[in-house]
């Protein structure tokens, strides 16, 4: 079969699966995904992401209503699949003196230990189920069999992210409808959870085939995908489209602070590396002070998602006062090529550009 015919059988899949026009979905950045950036790549043709993953009930509900307000095009719900901690006592209490000096340059009081470090994942995804959201998807895990079935059974598709073989054939043996294949070029959390995190640093041009061959499910790229070329050479090694997190940073309807904004620009391909420093799990972002302190103690950080909770007033309090060197700048190898064009600009380019090159 010719490339570009090939390139169309599989992005066809993944279009017909989800209902919508171009193989692309605007990837679940927790924290800077919001109902404007959701709608903005529905309305664009592809398929829009709410990351709710340390969101509360009131606030799922809110934010899967404020985009339905913004969209009659299907999108996608994301959920982590988070266990609640078991804390070592002495060890948050060294953080929370670590992070004091953080604190008072922000003119935040000491911290006091928090008594929960998470939402309620069984509370999240019933107020998911609940909503009738088209598309559901996760990581850090595998959602357990009963809740999908529950969401096949409202006609809801299911899509589980892998970072390695072994974990897309578990996530396609739990009835998953698609699953995204996250290199470790990919920005923000790794979402790695069958294997140590140290085995599962696969680059996506060679996951993506590995991944294909593996699984008969529609396959979605994601990690440095920033260009209509990437996107073809994606879909040319397997994959029935790409997500997109890096491009859509700057975006003006990304979440993302002025400074967190101001920090992606021209910023090197080795400008940014794996870090445990701002949520106790692994996740690639901009070198800056924070990291490059809290690095130096890696072996003292607390998991995910305690040192999440611990550090999460105080990059709230960073951006808002536009401190770049204690926010958690989540942004993948690519992210020099993102634009501050409009989300719904950056989705029309790509799928415009997609087209012109496999015509």
């Amino acid at each position: 079969m010719r490339a570009p015919d090939l390139i169309r059988d599989r992005a066809a899949r993944l279009t017909a699966l989800l209902a919508v026009e171009l193989p692309i979905i605007g990837g679940p950045m927790a924290g800077v995904t919001t109902p404007a950036l959701a709608a903005a790549v529905s309305n664009a043709g592809g398929l829009g992401s709410l990351g709710v993953g340390m969101m509360e009930t009131a606030a799922i509900e809110q934010a899967i209503a404020d985009t339905r307000a913004l969209t009659s095009k299907p999108f996608a719900v994301n959920l982590f699949i988070t266990p609640q901690p078991t804390v070592d006592g002495e060890q948050v209490t060294r953080m929370i003196g670590r992070l004091a000096r953080y604190r008072a340059e922000l003119g935040l009081p000491r911290q006091k230990l928090p008594s929960v470090f998470a939402p309620d994942l069984a509370a999240q995804f019933d107020a998911v189920l609940a909503a009738r959201v088209p598309v559901v998807s996760f990581t850090f895990g595998a959602l357990d069999a009963a809740r999908i079935d529950a969401l096949h059974a409202q006609g809801a598709k299911v899509i589980g992210t892998a970072t390695c073989v072994r974990e897309a054939k578990q996530l396609a043996a739990l009835g998953c409808d698609a699953i995204v294949a996250s290199g470790i070029e990919a920005g923000g959390h790794r979402a790695t959870f069958a294997v140590p995190f140290e085995a599962a640093q696969v680059g996506l041009f060679a996951l993506l085939p590995q991944v294909a061959a593996a699984v008969e499910l529609p396959v979605i790229g994601a990690g440095g995908v920033m260009t209509a070329e990437h996107a073809a050479a994606a879909l040319l090694l397997g994959a029935s489209g790409v997500q997109l997190g890096s491009a859509l940073l700057r975006t003006p309807e990304s979440g993302a602070s002025d400074a967190y904004k101001a920090a992606l620009i021209d910023v090197e391909d080795i400008g940014t590396r794996q870090t445990r420093a701002f949520s106790g799990r692994p996740a690639r972002g901009v070198v800056n002070r924070m990291m490059a302190e809290l690095d130096a103690v890696a072996a003292d950080v607390p998991p995910y998602p305690i040192q999440n909770k611990l550090t999460a007033e105080l990059r709230a309090e960073a951006n808002r006062q536009g401190r770049a060197e204690f926010v958690s700048l989540w942004a993948g190898q690519s992210v020099a090529l993102a634009t501050a064009l409009p989300a719904a600009e950056v989705v029309r380019r790509m799928g415009a550009g997609l087209e012109q090159l496999i015509s």
